[in-house]
């Protein structure tokens, strides 16, 4: 297992150090910059500001030198934010990224496996194609059509939750951001369950658990449940990566002080080293994050593991 782990890591490193080079070079040769503003600075202070953030030099040792200090730990300055520098600002938002990520991405898994078994079990009858359309509706319509709607009705016609903001972190601040965001993700995950569960009960093995009187709870949790989890749990990396990603949108229009707004923030203020931080943190956790998948993967299916 150590050997797959290990192999996984080292096959990441490239995509990684590509993504970065691209990142940074589309940045760099985009029209604009940070300096650019509607009354335009003197010419002495924007060449002070420029040698003070390196930008003065040629673009390939501006490159180098920020790979010198990714690799160290340092993300770079925000060019626009003296105060705080891009590390210090994306430490400042993560815990609340998280929580919102976090708690949807569970949202998401517990929602979408219960309805994929639910429409498993009860295969083209009328549960089944209740779900079904709900799935639609959660593939269909974008979260940031469904968050207003969400706030126009639970917050201001029925006042039962806060239209947005943190408040002092309890759940009710928690329950709309997260449901926008877990909502298409349970609906593919319901999905893939679904169609993964019909199969494995459609099997052999499973036709001869019932021959022998084993009841329908212990043969779907005992027996089915595990390898109809295999192709779901391929999924589950992209769609950690998709909820933390897509939490941009989400903290922007519930007003969460997470990493997605310094990421808005930094996009509208062309803050080159708050986006390409940005960007490069979340490209990490999505390594990680898929790591951790194939791991799981390989313990579902060992034979993943020999391949």
């Amino acid at each position: 297992m150590l050997r797959f782990a290990f192999h996984r890591l080292l096959t990441a490193i490239p995509v990684v150090l590509v993504a970065v080079t691209a990142c940074f070079f589309i940045l760099r040769l985009a029209p604009g910059g940070p300096f650019d503003m509607e009354r335009a600075l003197p010419p002495a202070i924007l060449d002070n500001l420029r040698a003070h953030y390196n930008l003065d030099q040629p673009l390939f040792s501006q490159y180098l030198s920020y790979i010198f200090g990714l690799l160290q730990g340092d993300l770079g300055p925000s060019f626009t934010t003296d105060d705080f520098t891009v590390s210090e600002q994306i430490l400042i938002g993560l815990p609340y990224t998280l929580i919102l990520g976090g708690g949807a991405f569970l949202l998401a898994v517990l929602v979408g496996l219960a309805a994929g078994i639910f429409g498993a079990l009860f295969q083209n009858k009328a549960p089944d194609y209740v779900i079904a359309g709900l799935i639609m509706i959660g593939l269909v319509v974008p979260n940031f059509l469904v968050a207003p709607i969400l706030q126009l009705v639970f917050g201001l016609q029925l006042g039962w939750l806060p239209l947005g903001g943190w408040g002092d972190g309890s759940p009710r601040y928690l329950v709309l951001p997260m449901a926008v965001l877990a909502f298409p993700h349970a609906a593919r995950i319901s999905r893939l369950m679904r169609g993964s569960m019909i199969e494995v009960l459609n099997s052999n093995f499973i036709r001869t658990a019932k021959a022998k009187g084993i009841g329908l709870r212990r043969t779907v949790l005992g027996h089915a449940l595990r390898p109809a989890l295999t192709p779901v749990v391929s999924y589950l990396g992209p769609a950690a990566g998709y909820l933390l990603t897509g939490s941009i949108v989400v903290e922007e229009i519930f007003g969460i002080p997470g990493i997605g707004r310094y990421f808005i923030q930094a996009a509208l203020n062309r803050d080159y080293g708050m986006v390409l931080g940005t960007v490069v943190f979340y490209m990490l956790l999505i390594v990680v994050l898929n790591l951790l998948v194939d791991l799981a993967y390989a313990f579902l299916d060992p034979k993943v593991r020999t391949r």
